[in-house]
């Protein structure tokens, strides 16, 4: 069952192991391939101090803008089959070392808060891996509770986080 409009879709992307510039770049690839659905908006790349464990690589870290006509839980899973198709395994403690990580940030004015589907996604606000980038495609957009997507990115500053070219 898919949406009866096309409805904008924000897609966090992230990886530090096995080249993660190239992985990230790899899930672009694939996300443009994704049924009803049109990958229009591309962040520049950024290079992140982890958040979770300091004993792994730094992550590279994008944001894409998409439009779909599927439903929230039908784009996860096709980002989850991307996931496994480039070889993700869950990382043994959270915030671990991982090739690829694929997150909707926000699905149109869906909002979802069940165990497999939090929308907008719950921590986008409070990391600037993701705000930054974000802001760089989407500068208007609002985060409900939170404000416009360019205040929260500027709010939090580069911190830990270099552009890359």
């Amino acid at each position: 069952m898919s949406m009866s409009s096309w409805t904008p879709a924000y897609i966090a992307l992230g990886s530090n192991l096995n080249d993660p510039v190239a992985q990230v770049s790899q899930a672009i690839q694939h996300l443009m391939t994704v049924r009803k659905t049109r990958v229009l908006l591309q962040s520049s790349l950024y290079r992140s101090t982890p958040i979770g464990p300091p004993d792994q690589p730094d992550f590279i870290n994008g944001v894409v803008g998409a439009l779909t006509l599927l439903t929230p839980a039908e784009l996860l899973a096709e980002l989850q089959s991307i996931e496994q198709r480039m070889g993700r395994v869950s990382p043994a403690q959270r915030w671990g070392a991982r090739i690829i990580d694929l997150d909707i940030l926000i699905c149109g004015e869906f909002r979802s808060d069940t165990p497999s589907l939090q929308l907008p996604h719950p921590e986008m606000h409070k990391r600037n891996f993701v705000m930054v980038p974000l802001a760089e495609i989407a500068p208007t957009v609002t985060i409900p509770d939170y404000g416009k997507v360019a205040d929260i990115a500027t709010r939090l500053g580069m911190q830990g986080l270099t552009r890359l070219s």
